[in-house]
């Protein structure tokens, strides 16, 4: 990075920004501008820890892009996050509260491979491996891992059906990605029942909550493409019941 120049175009999100550093410094350190409009001052701390420091927000990020997401926030961002945060301290209160997460054959048409659920502690309420009836995506296998052969002699959704509706019934259903997961439900509910009101039906035995969108206005990285807070990825393994402890933390660290 010593080769940067004293003024850079840069472009993040499809909107330029001009990257210029003061004439008085040779360190990596550039005020940001937007067209006319100042944004702040970055720092590349390349020698240390690889980030990019932001000044004025007192913020670090692993990327410039992100820094510049940063300092584009909207003037509405600290009231964004103060809902999140009453918004997850709510759910959390919720003595009835599960999460939910569900492995899968891919990103198209999937059907599961594992469910976990757990309650707000954590606790495993489920933990199953499914027989999906399909194959698994060379993508789906190499992230979660899940061979055909070590389905083969899981039980299908169906035979899953009233242990899930045990668990599920009457209680409120954290995930993150909820239209994802609900998706692969649905899909699922719909083979076995061959009837879409009795599966929606069966969808409808809990309340669905989804922390994608809250959990990006808590990070507070703002595309100016889309002029909406960025999706972030949870992080964490492909393993359904560990990410499902992994939201339930993330939901702590909003509150």
């Amino acid at each position: 990075m010593t080769d940067w120049d004293h003024w850079i175009e840069y472009l993040v999100d499809g909107t330029s920004v001009q990257l210029v550093r003061p004439s008085d410094t040779d360190r990596p350190s550039w005020a940001a501008y937007e067209e006319t409009r100042y944004l702040g001052t970055v720092h590349g701390q390349f020698d240390l820890d690889g980030r990019w420091h932001v000044q004025s927000l007192n913020e670090s990020h692993l990327n410039l892009d992100d820094a510049v997401r940063a300092l584009r926030r909207p003037a509405s961002w600290a009231a964004d996050r103060e809902r999140v945060h009453r918004w997850a301290r709510g759910i959390l209160r919720d003595p009835h509260l599960l999460a939910l997460d569900i492995q899968t054959t891919g990103l198209h048409t999937a059907w599961a491979v594992q469910i976990g659920v757990t309650d707000r502690q954590g606790n495993t309420l489920l933990d199953e491996l499914v027989n999906p009836l399909a194959d698994i995506t060379p993508e789906a296998r190499s992230l979660h891992g899940i061979t055909d052969r070590r389905l083969s002699t899981a039980p299908t959704f169906s035979t899953l059906i009233p242990d899930l509706a045990s668990v599920m019934d009457g209680r409120r259903c954290i995930v993150f990605n909820a239209g994802f997961d609900r998706g692969v439900l649905q899909r699922e509910a719909h083979r076995h029942y061959q009837d879409p009101a009795r599966a929606e039906a069966w969808l409808r035995q809990c309340t669905w909550e989804d922390a994608m969108a809250p959990y990006a206005a808590w990070k507070g990285q703002w595309s100016a493409r889309h002029r909406a807070y960025r999706y972030q990825p949870l992080g964490g393994t492909y393993d359904a019941v560990a990410n499902c402890r992994r939201l339930l933390t993330t939901m702590h660290l909003m509150c």
